[in-house]
């Protein structure tokens, strides 16, 4: 009976003794259905920037991955924003980033702090960018401004796309 205390009090001081559970983000991107004569799905980047601007992390890209000769990253310079901030700099396909294009829908993605693709973040202002572009189609980006870490209970912001997106959502996980 002894040793079966003590086997407990030694497993609770270990758990005691675990550092906090970092926060994440969770994001879901919608890709609109539209009724165009020459459909193809968006290519679509997600990254953070700090509010003040300047690049924070590349969380994900999809593009069409499987063209010959890595012939889809020709039209990731679509993405102006995106591209002009990071894209350039980046050899493709970006591990844990990199993803396929998207069909119409809702799309979830969920990042934890300190994990690939997400880096610890200082505390402050940020804003988790989307930014679509397809082929013989329109160019969109969305903004969604939010301070890290959450204190307490989640936060949420979202956006709507007119054209190439729909809504975009977040959540800030404490």
């Amino acid at each position: 009976m002894a040793k079966r205390i003590f086997k407990t009090s030694v497993a609770l001081s270990a758990v005691v003794g675990l550092p906090a559970i970092a926060g994440g983000l969770d994001v879901t991107v919608t890709v609109p259905q539209l009724q165009v004569a020459e459909y193809h799905k968006p290519y679509v980047a997600v990254w953070l920037e700090k509010a003040e601007g300047g690049m924070a992390a590349n969380l994900s890209v999809w593009y069409d991955v499987k063209k010959h000769d890595a012939e889809g990253t020709k039209w990731l310079k679509d993405m102006r924003q995106w591209w002009r901030r990071t894209g350039r700099e980046l050899s493709f396909p970006i591990d844990g980033v990199t993803q396929p294009t998207k069909p119409a829908g809702a799309h979830a993605l969920s990042f934890a702090e300190g994990k690939n693709p997400l880096p610890k973040l200082a505390p402050g202002q940020y804003k988790l960018m989307v930014e679509a572009a397809r082929e013989v189609g329109g160019r969109e980006l969305l903004k969604i401004p939010f301070t890290w870490p959450a204190k307490g209970a989640p936060q949420s912001g979202k956006a709507q796309g007119a054209t190439e997106l729909g809504a975009v959502t977040l959540t800030v996980k404490p």
